[in-house]
């Protein structure tokens, strides 16, 4: 039986990431796989190397580091028969939470040897601003208020390394106690049938673990294997500390007012005046004058842990 092709794209500035690591991790995925490594410089080259990779057959491609890499090769996958594989190196690793890979990018990559494929689904992203663009969104996707914490999170480096979860929060809370309060809403949302205005649409791919550990939350009370999204008319602290609470405790969003919730999504579109931050998989895009999403239900595969 011909041994089994592995790209392997890392991202040697992720929170986690060693020399040591990346070594232990070579040695190990060689037991059952040949390797090819590749150190991308730029996310578009991640994106790239991966399409390439499926483009001449590789079986699998590796993504080595947070949460960004992860979103750049799986871009490059979506629509191929080659297999995404995820090694835990950054600070948030969620994809990695929800497909329960271990903690450690050596006990992940250990468990890639077993792993089964397993299909997942997708949103995909069009928009429209300075120039058109496509992405995919494999757990998350946020236009407005959700991207610009994600933006303002990542402006301060060092502190989301240090403080992972804790900076995010506190980077939340400052946003939504801010100007944002003042806010009147500027993005038109249009979501089978039904059409609202907001300052914020949080559009949720899979049953998604929060960057506050393990612990799931889930917009809806069950999943079909659609898309979720929420739109919030205004946020203050007040409506923030009541969505929190509901998700935790999985209780109704639509009973707040100025929530509207959103099950097994066929298309949702966006417009946005002034244009809006947009973010997938924790990554930001750019700041869009129009974004459409739809669901893909079996996007690509992805290794998951026997």
């Amino acid at each position: 039986m011909p041994v089994r092709r592995l790209l392997l794209v890392a991202n040697p500035s992720a929170s986690g990431f060693t020399g040591a690591a990346f070594r232990g991790v070579v040695d190990t995925l060689g037991g059952g796989f040949e390797v090819t490594p590749v150190w991308p410089d730029t996310p578009v080259e991640a994106t790239a190397a991966a399409a390439a990779a499926a483009a001449e057959g590789v079986d699998v491609v590796v993504a080595m580091g947070g949460d960004g890499v992860v979103h750049r090769v799986a871009n490059g996958l979506v629509g191929t028969a080659t297999s995404l594989g995820i090694l835990p190196a950054g600070t948030t690793n969620v994809l990695a939470r929800i497909h329960r890979m271990p903690d450690s990018p050596l006990k992940a990559a250990r468990a890639l040897l077993t792993a089964v494929e397993t299909p997942v689904p997708a949103a995909h992203i069009a928009t429209e601003g300075d120039h058109l663009a496509s992405d995919h969104a494999l757990f998350a996707l946020g236009v407005g208020f959700d991207a610009e914490v994600v933006a303002a999170a990542d402006q301060t480096p060092h502190s989301k390394l240090w403080f992972g979860s804790v900076h995010y929060a506190r980077t939340a809370l400052s946003r939504a106690a801010g100007p944002i309060r003042r806010r009147q809403p500027n993005l038109r949302v249009e979501c089978d049938g039904r059409r609202v205005d907001a300052v914020s649409v949080f559009v949720q791919v899979h049953d998604l673990y929060t960057y506050f550990g393990r612990v799931p939350i889930r917009m809806a009370p069950a999943t079909n294997g659609g898309l979720t999204a929420l739109a919030v008319e205004h946020l203050d602290p007040r409506t923030s500390a009541a969505i929190v609470a509901r998700l935790v405790t999985r209780r109704s969003l639509e009973s707040i007012k100025g929530v509207h919730l959103w099950e097994d999504v066929s298309k949702l579109v966006i417009e946005a005046e002034p244009p809006s931050p947009l973010q997938a998989d924790g990554e930001v895009l750019g700041s869009p004058s129009s974004v459409e999403v739809n669901p893909v239900p079996f996007a690509l595969t992805v290794l998951v842990p026997r």
